[in-house]
């Protein structure tokens, strides 16, 4: 019964920590231990959109010494506390929302996205998961700048529910 209990919280998500514009939910974030990974979901309302991790590197790329009207905000997570990454950071692959007529390039998600780094525990205080980044409709960006904490426990080495195949690395 012990064992199960543990397996169940290391798999549970964290309580939604929200980002609302004026009194809209825009974008809840939620974190959890996935066998050795920490994983971080975004969960998007209709009509609003988040952008990759390496949005600012593949705008670049694309650009190619050109300049742009601007670059989106790229989505930021760093780890303190109780958990150090130890591997690049993987996401959901983005879609492209580029505007190349107008030289504006970006990536991003609509409704979820997930990121997911191998961690290691450095004690046992909470994780403090800082994420920054932008949401956006397309009349209304909405800055980000939140934290989810995360208690780490000792658990198991249970395998991880996360299919790894199904996210790209952070470039």
């Amino acid at each position: 019964m012990i064992k199960l209990a543990l397996l169940l919280f290391a798999a549970a998500w964290t309580n939604p920590v929200e980002v609302h514009h004026d009194e809209n939910l825009v974008v809840a974030y939620q974190a959890r231990l996935d066998g050795p990974y920490l994983v971080v979901r975004a969960s998007l309302q209709p009509g609003w959109h988040t952008f990759a991790m390496d949005n600012k590197v593949r705008a670049e790329e694309k650009l190619a010494g050109r300049k742009s009207l601007g670059i989106d905000h790229p989505t930021e997570i760093a780890v303190s506390g109780g958990l150090q990454t130890v591997s690049q950071w993987l996401e959901t692959p983005p879609k492209d929302f580029s505007k190349p007529e107008l030289r504006w390039f970006s990536w991003g998600y609509e409704r979820q996205a997930l990121f997911a780094a191998k961690v290691k525990r450095t004690g046992g205080s909470p994780a403090h998961i800082a994420l920054k980044g932008q949401a956006c409709t397309e009349t209304t960006c909405k800055n980000i700048d939140v934290e989810v904490t995360l208690p780490v426990g000792k658990t198991d080495a249970s395998p991880a529910e996360l299919d790894v195949k199904t996210l790209v690395p952070v470039r």
